[in-house]
């Protein structure tokens, strides 16, 4: 967004969707938080700002600090970093959480954080083998993902422009897209549980006031026309269908108000 075009409710909007979130987990001050995939810093800026001055949040992420429109990751943690928080701020960019060579103390943090990251992951086998590796570093995982379960049919726009994304992912070879799996509540239930965390408080958190969904639209709207209908290996009726779906996109656009789904979180521990 250039700066003559920036609004400042937006940042406010997004702002007070990270607070709720924190305070439904319950992150206390003066504690050590894992951020994996902080991306632009949303969360971990309202992580710092909750732990306070006597704790400390640990960004991870695996794009490089170039990624991202109209403000790159690197730029906007450096912003974060220059400000009153950053004392109590490190991130990492390129870090696979995966990669041998990252590893922490048994149970050095307090709290890990996967916040609105979990469909940027290439397979639910690699969302699996992550919360098997963290759970050696904390005893408490706190999670949030949109919700898949819409609740009105005016969130379904918002719902189908991530569904066009993971369908088409299922062919990427490789992908810059916000939506790499779609994992729906059930979904993330399934693969805590298969990793020995047990969810011991959940909730579904209205974001529906997010300007995510408009966001999502015009990007799948944008990028995935152009990038399908000039894939020559997709089957013709794979494609029909997304161009069909593309029609209905389409069809709401223009609305004055696309509501986003909700939001799905829960606090987990670790099991033995």
């Amino acid at each position: 967004m250039p700066k003559n075009e920036f609004d400042s409710t937006i940042q406010t909007v997004q702002t007070e969707h990270r607070l709720k979130l924190v305070d439904f987990w319950n992150i206390k001050a003066g504690t050590k938080v894992l951020e994996i995939g902080c991306g632009q810093g949303d969360t971990t800026a309202v992580l710092a700002h909750i732990v306070g001055e006597t704790g400390f949040v640990h960004g991870i992420d695996i794009a490089p600090p170039d990624y991202g429109s109209p403000v790159t990751l690197g730029d906007s943690i450096n912003f974060l970093k220059n400000s009153s928080l950053g004392n109590r701020i490190k991130v990492d960019f390129e870090m696979d959480i995966l990669s041998a060579e990252v590893d922490f103390p048994e149970k050095y943090f307090d709290y890990i954080v996967l916040s609105h990251c979990s469909w940027y992951l290439k397979s639910p086998e690699e969302f699996l083998e992550i919360l098997k590796k963290i759970k050696k570093w904390t005893n408490i995982l706190c999670f949030a993902e949109w919700d898949t379960r819409v609740q009105t049919d005016e969130q379904l726009p918002h719902f189908l422009s991530v569904l066009i994304q993971a369908q088409y992912e299922c062919f990427a070879e490789s992908s810059l897209s916000n939506v790499r799996t779609l994992f729906t509540p059930k979904d993330i239930q399934q693969i805590a549980g298969n990793a020995s965390w047990e969810i011991i408080s959940e909730k579904t958190i209205d974001s529906t006031h997010l300007q995510d969904g408009k966001w999502e639209i015009d990007a799948t709207l944008t990028d995935y026309k152009e990038l399908i209908e000039s894939d020559s290996h997709l089957p013709a009726k794979y494609k029909a269908l997304i161009q069909s779906e593309m029609y209905l996109l389409e069809d709401v656009r223009n609305q004055s108000k696309v509501p986003s789904m909700n939001t799905y979180a829960f606090i987990a521990k670790a099991g033995e």
